[in-house]
C-alpha cells in the first residue's frame, strides 16, 4: 500500500480537490483506494457528498487512544475515513500523550492488505493533526498555487518537511503540483517559471476552472462522475497520471 499526504499549511492550495478527484481516477483504474480526511473542517467528506458523521467513523480514537482504523463508508466506489468539527478537539489531547503523532501510520500498517494507495488529506495547519498526517505517510504530494502566496508558503512548506524528516528520515515529497494557473496571466507564467526551476519533480500545472470545480463540490461528487469528458475531466486525468507515475502505480489517460 502506498500512503501519501496531500500537504500545504496554507489554506486554498488545492488539496482536497487533489485527494477527491485523483483518488477517484486511481479507483476507476482499479486501485483500491483509502481516503482519509483529517482537516476538522470536513470538506472532503463534504465533497463527497457524505453528511451525519459520527465522530466515531473518523481518526479521532486512532488518534487519541491509539485505537484501529474505523470501518470506512463508502462513497462513489471510494472508502472514506471521515472527518467532523470534534476532530478539532483531538489536537489539544494528543500533545499529553507520548507517540500519538504515530498512531495513524500503526493503524494503517494493520490494513496494508487491503488497499492499494492511501490517499490523506491534511489540514490547511502546521499542527497536531498535520503532523500525524505527514508521520503516517510514504510520500507527499504538495500543491503550490501559482501565485505569489505559493511562492511566499514555500520556505514554511520546506522547514516543516525538513522537521518531519527528523522522524522519518524516508519520507519524501513525490510529486509538487502547481495549482489554479491560467496561461493568460503574465504572473502565472513567471511563477511558474520559478516552479520549474526551483521544485523537483514538478506535475503539469492544474488549470483554473472554477465552474465545474464549484458545481462538483456542491453536488457531493468527484469530477469524473459530475462532469466526465469535460476538459476539468481531461486535466485531473493528466493530474492522476503524474500522481501514478510518481508513486509507481498503473493508470492510463483513457483514449
Amino acid at each position: 500500500m502506498k500512503t501519501v499526504t496531500v500537504f500545504n499549511h496554507a489554506g486554498g492550495a488545492g488539496k482536497t480537490s487533489i485527494v477527491r478527484d485523483v483518488g477517484y481516477e486511481l479507483a476507476q483504474a482499479g486501485h483500491r483506494v483509502l481516503l482519509i480526511d483529517l482537516d476538522p473542517q470536513a470538506n472532503l467528506t463534504g465533497w463527497l457528498g457524505v453528511e451525519g458523521v459520527d465522530p466515531a467513523q473518523t481518526v479521532y480514537r486512532v488518534a487519541v487512544d491509539g485505537q484501529p482504523l474505523p470501518q470506512p463508508i463508502q462513497a462513489h466506489g471510494l472508502s472514506l475515513i471521515p472527518s467532523h468539527v470534534s476532530l478539532a478537539v483531538a489536537e489539544g489531547q494528543m500533545m499529553g500523550r507520548v507517540g500519538a503523532q504515530g498512531r495513524l501510520r500503526r493503524a494503517l500498517q494493520d490494513v496494508a492488505e487491503q488497499y492499494d494507495v492511501t490517499l490523506i488529506d491534511s489540514p490547511p495547519s502546521l499542527g497536531q493533526l498535520s503532523i500525524l498526517g505527514a508521520l503516517a505517510a510514504d510520500h507527499m504530494i504538495v500543491p503550490v498555487p501559482t501565485r505569489q502566496k505559493g511562492l511566499d508558503a514555500l520556505p514554511g512548506l520546506q522547514g516543516a518537511f525538513s522537521e518531519y524528516q527528523e522522524v522519518r528520515p524516508d519520507l519524501t515529497v513525490a510529486l509538487y503540483v502547481p495549482t489554479f494557473y491560467d496561461a493568460r496571466r503574465l504572473h502565472d507564467r513567471e511563477v511558474m517559471a520559478d516552479l520549474e526551476q526551483y521544485l523537483s519533480p514538478l506535475a503539469s500545472p492544474v488549470p483554473q476552472r472554477e465552474a465545474v470545480w464549484l458545481d462538483s463540490t456542491a453536488q457531493g461528487a468527484p469530477v469524473g462522475a459530475y462532469a466526465p469528458n469535460t476538459p476539468v475531466h481531461r486535466d485531473i486525468q493528466r493530474l492522476t497520471q503524474d500522481v501514478a507515475r510518481a508513486l509507481g502505480l498503473k493508470y492510463e489517460v483513457p483514449a
